[in-house]
């Protein structure tokens, strides 16, 4: 109503103005006198009213073509919705169309809905119908199917989940071979515009090149819980969220150089075949607890930025995480490995769980970086157990760990504290060269084979109370800057000390060596507590040789012990209670084995079971 009145005003003010109103324009608004001796007469008012009524008349105009664009811009407006509610109600009409095929039993007519989708979200770049497009194949994908017999990876079927979007359950009579090639079909076109590619940096010599991902739907979820997927690839593929959890995984799975925007859960995955993640890049947290996979997994090169979860996971055929990089928590505890798993290179910028893990065959963590803690406690080690070169910032603990064959830790570095209590090293252990700038704990250790700590260095408190040695213990050239702790252990085999540097206290109070003991050249022991030692009598061939300023007397139960002396008096004392001569005894160690393990190996000898 109002604009209708003022364009009414407007129109009689404008006729106004072209008839009598022009005079009083001219006179009033202008200023003009008219008549007089000095006014305006005859042709010159004529002419003045003339340009009066012109400027009314282009005011008019412009006026007139301002109410013109209004007006068109309502309608085009009004024609816009209307062909909007039209494209959407055709769009409607084919969604529902699309989704009635796949409900068919006949599978050319599946094909066709699948097609009749993937074009419907091609054709209209609308981020939620191109997401709900998504949800129907996936709630298609996640009906209950069995592969046919005799097919790569047959399985059982998948976990029932409710239909979403009007897609049924597929009918009982569907032939399993004809099944296979819509699932496949729906699998290809999730992954066709999944994938991504990084745009080529621009150059200006370069002509424009067409966009590669002009096919890619960007920030799709997925939901394919409980799914049946075939032989499913998700190579170079970018998705936001992705749910896997209970998915079975049906002939060999394709992750490498896959992108997760957000969360990615697998677990209680299965998956039958290879699953390859080499290069994958999880944004956020990625889940694969309970998962299972029975050929390789490959995960080399992957990057986890969230939280990685991989605990009670089952690994049966090798599990490869080379120089895979996990900045946050990364729980692999109780995972069990049946085949290789390898870890070399890899880096963890937080926690480390391997507690309660179980590798049976080799386990390789070589060059590996810890920068958080790390757990192995109770872990098991049945193959070769590498760490050789292994960097821990944070506490490593390998408490009550069980190594069945040979562990290497050579040139390791244990930043924080150590513990290897009651850990069990059933096969070589070799420690030479390693360092430990914080606490290092084996008490209770158990050491059935030959164990290496040659050159290594303990920059704060080495603790091996009642640490077994059942073979050669080898300490030579070590150096223990803090309080080194051998209270209580057995040293059943030659305990090698020779040129080892003891700077603070030295313990070895009721310690036990029962074979050959050498601790030539070994500096610092000037004031080493060795209440209640037990040394067994010296049977043939069994050579002993200890610091200056310790002398063998006799003990109880014929064994012998030791006490401090001073080091004047210890030289040429009788050792075992026979006069030895000290030459002799450095020449016999130095000299080569007789025959009895471990009786004089040399330092090298270290890298049998760091390798």
């Amino acid at each position: 109503m109002v604009v209708a009145a003022v364009g009414v005003a407007l129109v009689v003010g404008i006729v106004w103005v072209l008839g009598p109103g022009a005079r009083w324009v001219l006179e009033h608004v202008d200023g003009v006198a008219i008549g007089g001796p000095s006014g305006l007469v005859g042709k010159e008012l004529a002419a003045a009213l003339d340009a009066v009524r012109g400027r009314v008349l282009a005011v008019a105009t412009g006026l007139a073509a301002l109410v013109a664009v209004y007006y068109t811009a309502r309608n085009a407006d009004t024609a816009r919705r209307t062909f909007q509610l039209g494209e959407r109600g055709h769009v409607t009409d084919r969604y529902g169309k699309a989704v009635e095929q796949l409900g068919s039993a006949q599978a050319p007519v599946r094909l066709g809905g699948l097609h009749a989708l993937e074009q419907l979200a091609q054709d209209n770049p609308d981020p939620a119908l191109r997401q709900t497009v998504v949800d129907v194949i996936c709630a298609y994908l996640r009906m209950p199917y069995t592969p046919p017999p005799g097919s790569a990876g047959s399985a059982e079927p998948a976990v029932p989940r409710a239909a979403i979007a009007g897609v049924s359950a597929p009918a009982p009579s569907r032939d399993a071979h004809e099944e296979r090639q819509v699932r496949l079909t729906a699998q290809r076109i999730l992954t066709a515009h999944l994938r991504y590619q990084d745009p080529p940096a621009r150059r200006w010599w370069r002509p424009r090149r067409a966009d590669p991902n002009d096919r890619h739907w960007p920030d799709i979820r997925l939901d394919l819980t409980g799914a049946t997927l075939l032989d499913f690839q998700l190579t170079d593929c970018r998705v936001s969220t992705a749910d896997f959890g209970g998915a079975a995984f049906s002939g060999d799975a394709a992750f490498d150089h896959a992108t997760f925007t957000g969360d990615a859960a697998f677990d209680h995955a299965t998956f039958s075949g290879d699953a390859a993640f080499d290069h994958a890049t999880f944004t956020g947290d990625a889940a694969f607890d309970h998962a299972t996979f029975t050929g390789d997994a490959a995960f080399d090169h992957a990057t986890f930025t969230g939280q990685a979860g991989f605990g009670e996971a089952t690994f049966t055929g090798q599990a490869g995480f080379s120089e895979a990089t996990f900045s946050s928590h990364a729980g692999f505890d109780k995972a069990t490995f049946s085949s290789l798993a390898w870890f070399d290179h890899a880096t963890f910028s937080s926690q480390a769980g391997f507690g309660g893990a179980t590798f049976s065959s080799a386990a390789g963590f070589d060059k590996a970086t810890f920068s958080g803690a790390a757990a192995f406690d109770k872990a098991t080690f049945f193959g070769t157990a590498g760490f050789g070169e292994a960097a821990f910032s944070g506490a490593a603990r390998f408490h009550k760990a069980a190594f069945s064959s040979q562990a290497g830790f050579g040139e390791a570095t244990f930043s924080c504290a150590a513990g290897f209590d009651e850990a069990t090293f059933s096969g070589a252990a070799a420690f030479d060269k390693a360092t430990f700038s914080g606490h290092a704990r084996f008490d209770k250790a158990t050491f059935s084979s030959r164990a290496w700590f040659g050159k290594a260095a303990f920059s704060g408190a080495a603790r091996f109370d009642k640490a077994t040695f059942s073979s050669l213990a080898w300490f030579g050239w070590a150096t223990f800057t803090g309080t080194a702790g051998f209270d209580d252990a057995t040293f059943s085999g030659p305990a090698k000390f020779d040129e080892a540097t003891f700077s603070g206290a030295a313990r070895f109070g009721w310690a036990t060596f029962s074979d050959h003991a050498g601790f030539g050249e070994a500096t610092g022991l000037e004031r080493a507590e060795l209440g209640h030692v037990r040394v067994a009598p010296a049977a043939a061939g069994v050579v002993r040789v200890w610091p200056p300023c310790w002398r063998e007397e006799p003990g109880v139960d014929g064994w012998q012990t030791l006490r401090l002396v001073e080091p004047a008096s210890a030289v040429g004392a009788p050792l075992g209670g026979h006069a030895v001569n000290l030459a002799a005894i450095i020449a016999a160690l130095a000299a080569p084995d007789s025959g009895k393990e471990g009786g004089a190996a040399e330092p090298g000898a270290a890298g049998e079971a760091g390798g």
